[in-house]
């Protein structure tokens, strides 16, 4: 499947992975093994969980349940910036393409597509 293909929301959590994959390697030592890998994970999992609610018939616990994957994401992107793990440049940036990921999350719930 071509990128211009995917859905805009799995081409922006995919993007978002790349970026993090980036800078969670640069996070100090103490932060990288714990916090950085519980932020790869989490958007890896988002990364599933969007692809599942594209092949599933009952797409909205599904999203739902993205929806609460995207809160962790924000509390764990703004722990990273508070403990001076991501830069604030980086941190905004990261929040920006979050919120994003999240409005498309919940206009496809909100549609009928969700159901």
């Amino acid at each position: 499947m071509k990128r211009q293909d995917e859905l805009v929301v799995i081409t922006k959590t995919y993007d978002l992975i790349l970026w993090s994959c980036n800078h969670t390697g640069r996070f100090p030592r103490q932060h990288r093994f714990v916090l950085g890998e519980r932020l790869e994970r989490s958007l890896y999992d988002l990364l599933e969980t969007l692809i599942q609610a594209k092949y599933s018939q009952d797409r909205t616990p599904l999203l739902k349940d993205a929806n609460l994957k995207l809160e962790i994401l924000r509390f764990q992107m703004r722990l990273a910036k508070d403990l001076e793990c991501l830069q604030m440049k980086s941190y905004a940036f990261a929040a920006k393409q979050i919120d994003e990921i999240g409005k498309l999350v919940g206009g496809w719930l909100r549609s009928g597509k969700a159901s």
